[in-house]
């Protein structure tokens, strides 16, 4: 039987970028010179721009939001000024769906961050197990799941994608409770 685990609301929240604090703003959105370097590397402003909030975004969601023009205004007008780009040159951004897939694959290599199919798939279902073994909530198990990606600096696939990760490790909870 299926259940809903987020409502339409919280769903498009892990979708997107939330709201964001003054310390998350210094902490995820500040760029070392080598970032810079790295960032100019991609010329036009409006690819500059968008490859910075995608590079300032991956450490601080786990993921980068398709809608990356959708930033919060506080961080495109943050990397604006860092970069002496206007906030505006951000506009346009990812039109092109594979600038956007490119530039976040550079970005990734640049972090040292792994894409989600490049890692051992047993690892994190074994760590999903465990904990489905001591919780059954499959929000809570979601959040752990996508912790635990963000920590092994693995971007985080879809919700989906994870909610049936999720799914299937309470499944195999179940079973294991029953067989112990």
């Amino acid at each position: 039987m299926a259940t809903r685990v987020f409502s339409d609301e919280e769903l498009e929240g892990l979708r997107s970028s939330p709201a964001i604090g003054r310390d998350e703003l210094i902490c995820y959105f500040t760029l070392t010179p080598a970032d810079g370097a790295f960032l100019r590397k991609f010329r036009r402003p409006v690819n500059v721009l968008g490859a910075a909030v995608q590079l300032s975004a991956l450490p601080w969601l786990g993921c980068v939001p398709d809608d990356v023009p959708a930033a919060p205004p506080a961080v495109v007008g943050r990397l604006a000024r860092q970069l002496g780009l206007a906030a505006g040159d951000l506009e346009g951004y990812g039109e092109r769906e594979q600038s956007r897939t490119d530039h976040l694959k550079e970005n990734a290599d640049y972090l040292g961050w792994k894409q989600p199919k490049a890692i051992e798939h047993k690892e994190p279902a074994d760590f999903l197990l465990a904990r489905a073994m001591e919780h059954d909530s499959p929000s809570l198990l979601f959040r752990l799941g996508y912790e635990y990606l963000r920590s092994a600096k693995v971007i985080r696939p879809g919700v989906v994608v994870l909610l049936e990760k999720v799914a299937s490790a309470r499944t195999a909870a179940e079973q294991e409770t029953h067989a112990r």
